[in-house]
């Protein structure tokens, strides 16, 4: 969600920065970004060793309230996001929305159009393990009803993508504010605009196959 679907990092930054400022703390930029796509236990964690006098359930809550509270002034979409997901919506495929946010940001940017966005949601506060371990995209297939190795996973962060592969699907690596290093176990695309549904069914195939090849040959 955040870095994939929506340009939210900012937010979150701005609600660091300011959680820790009024501890008398300070939280450069840098901070922030190195907890990109991690849970937001170990964000938490982080911000009580600047000084943040507050119990983890507490700082979790305050933060998601504030990044809401901006998601509900501005849903800044990243390009080609909200068209490419229309379009599956429109093809019939399901849907799972699989963040470590909280449910009351993920169910915002779920219900911004006429029509729900996705068929699943599976949060942070959904499972035991967080990204960079495979149980939220093990959740979110479970509860499609579908097995994981036909799924496409499209994440912006290291965890993500780490989560993502582990569990089984197809990964493919968007980057936002991180930079992704090209790894075998995922592909990178530059952005999602311009996107098709043929795409994704088009990259699936041709990784599953390369899978089927692998498997042969070992």
């Amino acid at each position: 969600m955040d870095g994939t679907l929506i340009d939210s990092e900012p937010y979150w930054i701005v609600a660091e920065q300011e959680l820790v400022s009024s501890f008398g703390g300070t939280w450069p930029v840098d901070d922030g970004m190195d907890l990109v796509g991690q849970g937001l236990e170990v964000s938490a964690r982080a911000m009580k060793s600047r000084g943040v006098d507050l119990p983890i359930a507490q700082i979790i809550d305050r933060l998601t309230s504030r990044v809401l509270e901006q998601a509900v002034e501005h849903l800044p979409w990243r390009p080609g996001a909200l068209e490419l997901l229309l379009a599956i919506r429109n093809a019939g495929i399901p849907t799972a929305l699989v963040t470590m946010s909280m449910r009351p940001l993920a169910e915002h940017i779920a219900s911004a159009m006429e029509n729900p966005l996705f068929d699943v949601i599976v949060t942070g506060g959904d499972v035991d393990n967080a990204k960079p371990h495979p149980e939220p995209y093990e959740r979110a297939a479970r509860l499609l009803g579908v097995e994981i190795t036909s799924c496409v996973a499209l994440e912006d962060s290291i965890p993500g993508l780490a989560s993502a592969a582990s569990a089984g699907a197809v990964t493919i690596g968007i980057p936002a504010h991180v930079v992704l290093p090209e790894k075998p176990k995922y592909t990178l695309w530059p952005t999602l605009e311009g996107r098709t549904v043929e795409d994704l069914v088009h990259h699936f195939h041709t990784q599953t196959s390369q899978r089927s090849l692998q498997e042969d040959t070992v």
